[in-house]
């Protein structure tokens, strides 16, 4: 194994190739920057195209390269085509980060199935999806790195809104990253889970005050962070630093699952 010396050259991300899904806007935009700040360069998939050229144009302004790509991450034709077409713009792949996802709330009972069936195919199927053909990719060079969002979700009952759907895509993300990591692991591909607790993106801060209020109160640092706080343990998790962390599920969410 090659020899690393300095804590901090174990952060670098420089000369890393990144595919970041749902970079366009909130939490994925935010950990797009974040490793291009540390080095790499970034391909952004996401359907928002306006949003995604404007994280594209910041990492550019950072001096790395920036792509976009369009394409519905429950399609497996959009996924294999995004990738192949990351490989042929920068001639590999080093890191996926999953960040696609969708939330809604229905009483179980009332839930239309399609409804079901529309976000587990953005949740989960569409991280499996990812990561299959990013695997096949990495596995050629014997070398990456796979970070899944997931969510403190996959550990608790969020309440007081009711979104059984949510928090099984999520509980399943972060065992599909486990067993992931065990049938790459010959490969050096790492799976990782980072889970986030409520974070304040765009569609956070337009929710209900109340409902703010009472997540904010519940947890121990009784605050809601800014998506950028997340940007540190993405480097950490996608750089040699972790070298020795897979399979693993990291929760971020100060302190909210604790009580």
């Amino acid at each position: 194994m090659e020899k690393i010396t300095g804590v901090l050259s174990q952060f670098s991300l420089k000369g890393e190739t990144a595919l970041v899904t749902g970079g366009g806007r909130g939490l994925g935009r935010e950990l797009a920057i974040g490793l291009a700040e540390a080095g790499a360069d970034v391909a952004i998939a996401d359907l928002l195209i306006d949003e995604s050229r404007q994280t594209a144009d910041e990492i550019i302004k950072l001096g790395r390269k920036a792509v976009t790509f369009a394409g519905d991450v429950g399609k497996e034709e959009d996924v294999e085509k995004t990738v192949k077409a990351t490989v042929k713009q920068f001639g590999k792949l080093d890191i996926l980060v999953c960040c696609a996802g969708i939330a809604t709330w229905y009483p179980a009972e009332d839930m239309p199935y399609e409804k079901w069936q529309a976000l587990m195919d953005v949740n989960l199927n569409g991280v499996f999806l990812y990561c299959k053909w990013a695997a096949k990719e990495m596995k050629k060079k014997k070398k990456g790195s796979i970070i899944n969002i997931a969510s403190m979700s996959a550990y608790i009952v969020n309440v007081p809104q009711k979104q059984c759907h949510y928090n099984a895509s999520k509980a399943a993300v972060v065992h599909l990253s486990k067993s992931l990591a065990v049938e790459w692991a010959p490969y050096n591909i790492r799976v990782n889970a980072l889970c986030p607790g409520y974070v304040m993106t765009p569609l956070l801060k337009i929710a209900d005050k109340k409902m703010l209020k009472q997540w904010s109160d519940i947890c121990p640092q009784k605050r809601i962070p800014d998506p950028a706080e997340l940007k540190g343990i993405t480097v950490f998790l996608a750089s040699k630093a972790s070298g020795y962390f897979t399979g693993s599920a990291i929760i971020a969410d100060g302190g909210y699952s604790l009580w």
